[in-house]
C-alpha cells in the first residue's frame, strides 16, 4: 500500500494530519461548548454550526484562486496555518458570556475558516501534482486513500484529546460532566425552568456536592468551569498547528518540484506544463465536476450530522456509562494496540517472505494480547461523554482503508474496478443504510421536544452500539466517496484550474455543511426516526440522480 510513492506524499499527509487533529479536537466539543456557555437553542446552535462548516469548506474556493493566480500553493498554505493559529488562540481564551464574548467567538471562527480556505484545497492540489508525473500516475487513487487515512489518524485522537483536556480541567474545579446541568442552569437564569426542572436541578447539584440553596450560583460556577474546560480543549489545536507548520516547511524539498501552478510553470518556460485542452474538453470536464459536486452536497449534509444531531443523540439518548465488552471501544489503551494487531494480521497475508510473515504474526499477537490485557483491567463501569463517539468514524477509516484499497486493487487486476463516479454513487447508497440503522435504534424514543423541560436528556437510554454501528456503515460509505472524489477532481480538473477545482469540491462540501443546520432545525420538531428517515431519502435520491448520469461521467473520467 505504501510502496512506490513519492516521499512528498508522506510529508503533505503528515502536515495535514496535524492540522486535522486540531480541527477535529475543536469540532468534537464546539456544539457542546456553545450550548453550555451561552445557552443557545438547538436552532441557533444549528445555524452557527452550519454556517461555520460551510465557511470552512467554501473559502477554499478563494484559497484556490489565491494560489492559482497570485501566491502559489506553498505560500498560500503557510499563510493559512498562521491565520488558523490566531483563530484557535482566540477561541482558547476564557471569556464571559456577554456580547463581547460572542463577537470574539465569531471572529475566531472566521479566522479559522479563512485559514482553512488557504490551507485545505491547496494541500490537496499539491498531492495531485505529485501524481501528474507519469512514474506515479497509476497510484493516484491509492495516494489519496493514504492521504485520507492520515487525516483520520489525526481525527481519531482528537475526541480523546478533547475529552481528556476538558475532563481534567472540569475535575480541577471539583465537578464531573453532566449533560443536563448547563441547560437547567440557563433555564433558571432566564426564568423558564419548570417545577420538574427545578426538582431535577436540585438533585443534580447535590450529586456535584452542592448542598446550598443558591442554585443559580452553583449553575453559574458549573457552566463557567465547563466552558473554560472546553476553551483549554480548543488550545490543543494551536499546538497541533505548530507541528503541522514544522513538518510542512521543514521537509519542503521533498515536494518542492510539485509546488508550481500552471501560471508559474508558464512564466518559467517549463516544458512540464500539461497540454492544453480544447474548449469542448474543458466544458465536458467542468460539467462532470459540477454533476459530482451536486451529488456530494447531500452526502456531506448527512455525514456531518456527526458534529450536530448525532452528538445530541449521544448526549441525550445514549447511556452515560458502559460495562462489559462495550468498554473495549472507549479507551485508547485498547483501540491503539488492537489497530496494531489488526495491521499485523493484514501484513501476514500481504508479506511475501517467511521472515516478514513471522514478524507480522508476532506484531499481531502482541497487539491483540495487549489490547485484551488492558480491557481485562478496566473498571467494571466506565463513564463516557458525548464527544467521544466522534472517534469511531476516524478509527474505522484507519482500519478499513487497507481493506478497501486491497479490494479495489483486486478488482483492478481483473479489470472490474469501478471508476470514481460509480464508487461515489455506491457510497451514497451505503450512507443511506447507515441512517437506516440509526432510525431503527431511535424507534420508541421520546421526541426531543418532550424532554426540554427536564434538561433535555431522556430517561430511556439506548446502547452505544447503535451510534457505533451507524458510524461503521457511514465510514464504508465515506471510503467509497470522499478519497475517490478528491482523486476524481485531481484527475478531471482542467490543468489551469486545479486549485480552483479542489476549491469547488470543498465549496460543494460547504453547501452540504450549511444544510446540516436544516436537519438541526427539525431536531425539536419531529420524531427521531423521521429525522434520520429524511437523511435516508436524501442519500437515495441523490444516488439515483448520479446513476442516471453515469455513462457521461465515466466517459469523461476515462478520457482524462
Amino acid at each position: 500500500m505504501f510502496k512506490g510513492h513519492p516521499k512528498g506524499l508522506f510529508v503533505l499527509a503528515l502536515a495535514n494530519m496535524g492540522e486535522r487533529f486540531g480541527y477535529y479536537t475543536m469540532l468534537a466539543i464546539f456544539v457542546l461548548f456553545m450550548q453550555a456557555k451561552f445557552g443557545f437553542s438547538a436552532d441557533t446552535t444549528s445555524t452557527i454550526f452550519g454556517i461555520f462548516l460551510a465557511a470552512v469548506y467554501f473559502l477554499p474556493l478563494f484559497g484556490g484562486l489565491l494560489a492559482d493566480k497570485v501566491l502559489g500553493y506553498g505560500k498560500t498554505i503557510t499563510l493559512g496555518i498562521v491565520v488558523m493559529f490566531i483563530g484557535y488562540f482566540l477561541l482558547a481564551i476564557p471569556t464571559g458570556t456577554g456580547t463581547g464574548a460572542i463577537v470574539m467567538m465569531f471572529g475566531a471562527l472566521l479566522l479559522i475558516a479563512m485559514g482553512t480556505g488557504c490551507f485545505k484545497g491547496n494541500l490537496q492540489a499539491l498531492v495531485g501534482n505529485l501524481y501528474d508525473n507519469p512514474k506515479y500516475s497509476t497510484k493516484r487513487d491509492l495516494a489519496f486513500s493514504i492521504f485520507y487515512m492520515c487525516i483520520n489518524i489525526g481525527a481519531f485522537f482528537a475526541p480523546s484529546a478533547a475529552e481528556g483536556v476538558s475532563n481534567y480541567f472540569l475535575g480541577k474545579n471539583g465537578f464531573t460532566y453532566n449533560a443536563e446541568i448547563p441547560a437547567l442552569s440557563h433555564q433558571l437564569t432566564n426564568g423558564t425552568i419548570t417545577p420538574e426542572g427545578m426538582e431535577q436541578f436540585t438533585k443534580l447539584a447535590a450529586q456535584q456536592g452542592h448542598s446550598g440553596a443558591d442554585l443559580a450560583a452553583f449553575g453559574t460556577q458549573y457552566v463557567d468551569a465547563l466552558s473554560q474546560s472546553y476553551n483549554y480543549g480548543f488550545g490543543v489545536a494551536c499546538l497541533s498547528l505548530i507541528v503541522s507548520m514544522l513538518i510542512f516547511l521543514g521537509f519542503r524539498k521533498l515536494y518542492k518540484a510539485a509546488d508550481k501552478t500552471e501560471k508559474q510553470k508558464a512564466k518559467e518556460g517549463s516544458t512540464e506544463t500539461l497540454k492544453e485542452l480544447t474548449p469542448e474538453q474543458t466544458k465536458d470536464r467542468l460539467v462532470a465536476l459540477g454533476l459530482v459536486f451536486a451529488v456530494v452536497i447531500f452526502f456531506w449534509m448527512s455525514f456531518h450530522q456527526n458534529g450536530l444531531t448525532m452528538t445530541w443523540f449521544a448526549r441525550d439518548y445514549t447511556v452515560k456509562a458502559v460495562s462489559g465488552f462495550d468498554r473495549f471501544g472507549f479507551s485508547l489503551l485498547t483501540l491503539i494496540p488492537f489497530a496494531v494487531g489488526f495491521y499485523g494480521i493484514l501484513n501476514i497475508f500481504q508479506s511475501k517472505e517467511s521472515r516478514s510473515k513471522l514478524v507480522a504474526a508476532l506484531v499481531a499477537v502482541a497487539g491483540l494480547a495487549l489490547a485484551w490485557w488492558d480491557y481485562a483491567n478496566f473498571p467494571a463501569e466506565m463513564a463516557i461523554t458525548p464527544q467521544i463517539f466522534q472517534q469511531f468514524n476516524a478509527y474505522f477509516i484507519v482500519l478499513l482503508t487497507p481493506i478497501t484499497v486491497a479490494f479495489f486493487g483486486w478488482l483492478a487486476k481483473r479489470g472490474k474496478e469501478p471508476l470514481a463516479p460509480r464508487k461515489i454513487g455506491i457510497g451514497m447508497v451505503i450512507a443511506a443504510l447507515g441512517f437506516v440503522v440509526l432510525a431503527v435504534g431511535s424507534m420508541g424514543l421520546p421526541a426531543p421536544s418532550a424532554l426540554k423541560a427536564t434538561g433535555g436528556v431522556s430517561q430511556m437510554l439506548v446502547s452505544p452500539n447503535w451510534l457505533i454501528s451507524t458510524y461503521l456503515v457511514l465510514t464504508v460509505a465515506e471510503l467509497f466517496l470522499s478519497p475517490m472524489g478528491i482523486s476524481f477532481v485531481s484527475k478531471v480538473a482542467p490543468p489551469k484550474y486545479k486549485g480552483l477545482a479542489q476549491g469547488g469540491w470543498l465549496a460543494a462540501t460547504a453547501i452540504g455543511n450549511y444544510l446540516v443546520a436544516v436537519i438541526g432545525y427539525l431536531w425539536e420538531a419531529i420524531d427521531l426516526w423521521m429525522l434520520w428517515g429524511i437523511l435516508v431519502a436524501c442519500c437515495l435520491v441523490s444516488a439515483a440522480f448520479l446513476f442516471t448520469m453515469m455513462k457521461r461521467l465515466e466517459k469523461t473520467t476515462s478520457e482524462a
